[in-house]
């Protein structure tokens, strides 16, 4: 695995170290390059933050040195609040485009704090905000389906809906296998949600999901069954015009320290590759150190 440096424009904000953020991939569009929005997160002092940034690719040099600008972006109206563990996904309806936002965790409101639980963290209530990135106002909606939080859950969209698939809630200290599909109308006027709940979810959490080529096809990877149990197996999952389908598949021939460490955690780095960390443990001549993996899946053609 080879690093390179990354550097930020002159122009750039401050983006603080974030733990568990909503991270949402913009493809390009009217020649502006590939971007990233980034809402929320834990900062390693157990700040919960409610900034909005966006992320995009400044220039790269001859020597391959990339350089990135951070800009914040501010919110009117109904504004989600601190969170981290939450989702944020695109949609498109009518011609417009629009920013979904569900789910996560926060610190109990102040008013109900006790000096037993004044650092204690609780689901965010089960709104889904919609805003646009022109022109940044925030709308908040309740749903009847939406009955209670999750945080830690999967967001996959194609055109006009978004799925919530997985996810843990600390009301019930559970990971029920609840799959959701919400779809969006932006009209002129208000927007308008629809909400319904399919039987064909899973129970999982903190997973990670990679994008296979250009179509909407996606590989679940890693995540969790329960807090000691480690979901090992990898699904297919596809989105067309009919809804939502998954495909079992093989999962990779797992190391010994993969399958015995406790916790696992990355990302995707790019279509059909996912970058693993897993730590050491049990080892006292290695303290903090993590070994990477990166898994790839081949698609056939």
């Amino acid at each position: 695995m080879k690093l390179r440096p990354i550097s930020f424009s002159n122009d750039s904000c401050y983006l603080p170290p974030l733990r568990c953020p909503a991270v949402c991939r913009l493809d390009p569009y009217d020649g502006l390059p590939e971007s990233y929005l980034i809402h929320g997160g834990r900062t390693p002092n157990n700040e919960i933050s409610s900034s909005l940034y966006l992320l995009t690719m400044d220039s790269r040099g001859c020597n391959r040195k990339l350089t990135l600008r951070c800009k914040e972006k501010e919110l009117v109206g109904e504004v989600p609040g601190a969170r981290y563990g939450h989702t944020m996904s695109m949609v498109q309806s009518r011609g417009k485009t629009a920013c979904v936002l569900f789910g996560g965790r926060s610190y109990m409101p102040a008013g109900e704090r006790t000096t037993e639980s004044w650092n204690s963290v609780v689901d965010c209530p089960p709104q889904v905000f919609l805003f646009d990135l022109e022109f940044g106002c925030s709308s908040a909606h309740t749903l009847p389906e939406l009955s209670d939080g999750q945080s830690f859950h999967l967001a996959l969209s194609r055109e006009d809906c978004v799925y919530f698939l997985g996810g843990h809630s600390l009301t019930s200290d559970s990971r029920p296998p609840r799959l959701f599909r919400l779809r969006v109308e932006l009209l002129q006027g208000s927007p308008l949600l629809f909400c319904e709940t399919l039987d064909t979810g899973i129970s999982i959490s903190s997973a990670i999901i990679t994008r296979i080529g250009p179509t909407h096809r996606y590989i679940i990877l890693g995540g969790y069954q329960a807090d000691s149990h480690k979901r090992m197996e990898c699904s297919t999952v596809i989105l067309d015009e009919k809804g939502i389908h998954f495909e079992p598949l093989e999962p990779p021939k797992w190391s010994p320290d993969v399958i015995h460490s406790r916790t696992w955690f990355g990302g995707s780095a790019g279509e059909g590759s996912v970058l693993l960390s897993v730590p050491t443990e049990g080892r006292p001549s290695q303290p903090d150190v993590h070994y990477f993996y990166q898994v790839s899946f081949q698609t056939e053609g």
